[in-house]
């Protein structure tokens, strides 16, 4: 779906924005791996997201265009801090403020449901998304590091992760 600069102003209007259901899975997990989100074949799996999901159905969106889901934001909370985890926009669709309408709205229900601090992870690769954040708002933590530990085995869908 090309859209041209003078279609923006037009089409920006006609996006609609809702809670992301588990019918939305297939759309946004092809999504997730045009814009080279890092995936795993357990956490990301349509199972997967739909726990995530019943665990936090009113915090994470998508952006609808023409019956097409052209953004999404996967977002929820543990009772104490946020985390938005999987936050794109279709390549297509970027500079039309998707993206920003995304992380409000994500950003809204989480102070609604009490929560007070968000984190995220972004790849330092990822420049495009690193700069978003930063225009967000969202600083940089340098006095930390981010640590994890796998309790299963998982193969990662991420086509730049080197071992």
């Amino acid at each position: 779906m090309e859209i041209n600069s003078n279609e923006r102003k037009k089409v920006k209007n006609m996006i609609e924005y809702r809670i992301m259901t588990i019918d939305d899975y297939e759309e946004a997990y092809e999504l997730w791996i045009r814009c080279g989100n890092g995936l795993n074949n357990k956490d990301d799996s349509r199972e997967g997201i739909d726990k995530y999901l019943k665990r936090n159905p009113s915090t994470s969106y998508v952006a609808v265009l023409d019956k097409k889901v052209v953004g999404v934001i996967l977002c929820g909370h543990d009772g104490r801090r946020g985390i938005i985890q999987h936050a794109c926009v279709s390549p297509d669709c970027r500079r039309m403020g998707i993206g920003n309408k995304l992380v409000d709205l994500a950003l809204d229900a989480l102070e609604k449901e009490g929560i007070n601090k968000v984190l995220l992870v972004a790849f330092k690769k990822n420049e495009g998304g690193n700069a978003f954040w930063e225009a967000q708002g969202f600083t940089l933590r340098e006095d930390l590091n981010y640590r994890n530990k796998a309790l299963a085995e998982m193969i990662r869908i991420d086509p730049d992760y080197v071992k």
